[in-house]
């Protein structure tokens, strides 16, 4: 999918999250964000051999405290950041069932940081600026129930940080 240049944020701000779409983890289905619309979405690049991969356990408690109220969260692995996502879809699928239970969808293995960065990256640090991009695995972009892009995490910020807790339910109490 290509992505506009970067002297286009007014066509960067007509796009929403649902016109991306990434594939499955398992077996390379689509995975288009468009299925998600009405949810809040909390898209995370991940990474199983990272200082911060228990974030899925905080992560996991997330989905399964809001999914019942419309919230989704998708994570996306990534070999970008020290090589800390080496392994096949098939061992990662692995490594999060066995090591953290998680159920929550999981993409492809994507490139989420400069020039190669799948086109949901490209249009984030687009629409919220240069600064918002990850610079490291478990970064975090919040999605309202319309595709707005509406807030970020850096990877420092654990999943049951009371910022990220009220943000998912500022956005899941709008309509």
């Amino acid at each position: 999918m290509a992505l506009f240049g970067w002297g286009s944020a007014q066509a960067a701000s007509e796009k929403t999250a649902y016109d991306f779409s990434f594939k499955a983890l398992m077996g390379q289905d689509p995975l288009p964000l468009s299925a998600y619309q009405g949810k809040v979405i909390l898209i995370v690049n991940t990474a199983s051999k990272c200082g911060f991969t228990p974030q899925y356990k905080g992560l996991e408690t997330l989905y399964n405290r809001y999914k019942d109220r419309g919230f989704v969260i998708i994570g996306v692995p990534s070999n970008d950041f020290g090589q800390q996502e080496p392994g096949s879809a098939e061992e990662i699928a692995t490594f999060c069932e066995f090591n953290y239970g998680v159920t929550f969808p999981m993409a492809s293995k994507e490139s989420v940081s400069g020039g190669q960065a799948h086109p949901f990256y490209q249009w984030a640090r687009e629409v919220l600026g240069f600064g918002t991009a990850p610079k490291w695995n478990f970064h975090k972009y919040l999605i309202n129930r319309k595709g707005v892009l509406v807030d970020y995490f850096n990877s420092t910020t654990s999943p049951d940080a009371s910022r990220v807790k009220e943000a998912i339910e500022k956005a899941l109490d709008e309509q």
